[in-house]
């Protein structure tokens, strides 16, 4: 049986100190990661539904065809492991801005790493998510002018609560249609949220894509009792449109 509680990581990254922990849920006696930067919670293995389904949100939206995918952070990989688990899906980038995180992964102390690791179509991106999608090379680094059918998005909290000041851009209209380039016609642009719809937020992707929605997922919450939701956004693109 595993200890109580174990700091597994702790490493000081240019916008704080991360840390990674373990620690036993004392109804189910189960092992919780969760992730902190700072005092400031950022991710628990205890509440994945939204994760998961931001992916799954978007992908059903795609056709079934071969899909080259691109997420925006890798936190603890449900959203990773999500799109990884369609059929379909036959390549995956992963853009990580804490190369901590990527070690996590890589040296099997987060659940899901060995097998985002292993897996073929995985490619684990130490890169600036925000930064790749306001230039015109796109997301990928090793292939200028990629695009995918898909972009997800789960790094910051919610589009009017942002990890960094410099992030709020992309949450722009004209931050969206720079992003939206890197995707094929017809493609999906889908963002996870920890707060309630946001109706500005949605009319800024409805001025970029042409459809636009925003869905509510609910989960129990064991913490606090009752559910708790997140919201995931999806917008796509008309098919055909350069």
């Amino acid at each position: 049986m595993s200890l109580r509680f174990e700091e597994i990581d702790w490493q000081p990254t240019p916008i704080g100190e991360i840390s990674l922990r373990r620690r036993r849920h004392p109804g189910s006696g189960e092992d919780v990661y969760e992730v902190k930067l700072g005092d400031e919670f950022l991710m628990s293995s205890l509440f994945t539904t939204g994760e998961t389904a931001l992916a799954e949100l978007a992908l059903a939206k795609l056709p079934d065809t071969q899909l080259d995918v691109a997420v925006g952070g890798l936190g603890l990989g449900y959203t990773a492991q999500a799109a990884l688990d369609d059929p379909r899906v036959r390549s995956l980038t992963v853009i990580e801005a804490l190369a901590e995180v990527i070690d996590w992964h890589q040296r099997g102390l987060v659940p899901l790493g060995a097998r985002l690791s292993s897996d073929a179509r995985c490619r684990l991106v130490h890169g600036d998510f925000f930064a790749l999608a306001a230039d015109p090379s796109g997301l990928d680094p090793k292939e200028p002018g990629r695009r995918f059918h898909a972009i997800l998005l789960d790094i910051d909290h919610s589009p009017r609560h942002v990890l960094h000041s410099r992030h709020a851009a992309l949450y722009q209209p004209p931050g969206l249609r720079a992003l939206a380039e890197h995707l094929h016609p017809g493609g999906v642009f889908a963002l996870w949220s920890n707060d309630p719809p946001d109706e500005q937020f949605t009319s800024a992707l409805t001025e970029v894509f042409a459809q636009a929605a925003a869905h509510i997922v609910e989960f129990d919450n064991p913490l606090q009792g009752g559910t708790s939701a997140n919201t995931v956004y999806v917008a796509g693109m008309e098919p055909g449109t350069p």
